[in-house]
């Protein structure tokens, strides 16, 4: 069984940052580009960022750039999200997203999906 499991979300007031976690299956791991997604409160669910599976390159939704960071390290099966000057509107829950075919210029088809973690800033 797949499994992506997200970590690190919860209250921040708004100028701060979190760090969310999405630990994955070893077996997995290092033949799939990685993503974020978020979905807020009565909103679709939307991109935020993707990176490569060397983790050499990586992209960003407009509304995130030169804010939040997206990494991985492949030894730990894991990949990051560093959010810095969070506000308001950066809270959602967000998804942990793993794709085969998916490019950093393409984050899409999605193959596996985390639980989600909630992330609520307070202005």
């Amino acid at each position: 069984q797949v499994q992506l499991v997200e970590s690190g979300g919860g209250l921040v007031q708004a100028g701060g940052s979190l760090r969310l976690s999405c630990a994955a299956s070893e077996r997995i791991f290092s033949n799939y580009a990685m993503a974020w997604f978020r979905q807020a409160p009565g909103k679709e669910r939307e991109f935020v960022a993707v990176v490569s599976r060397t983790g050499g390159f990586g992209n960003y939704a407009d509304s995130v750039k030169g804010r939040f960071f997206i990494s991985r390290d492949n030894a730990k099966t894991t990949v990051y999200l560093q959010m810095n000057s969070l506000k308001p509107e950066d809270t959602a829950v967000y998804y942990c997203a793993a794709g085969g075919r998916m490019t950093v210029t393409t984050p899409q088809p999605i193959d596996y999906w985390g639980q989600g973690t909630q992330v609520t800033v307070s202005s």
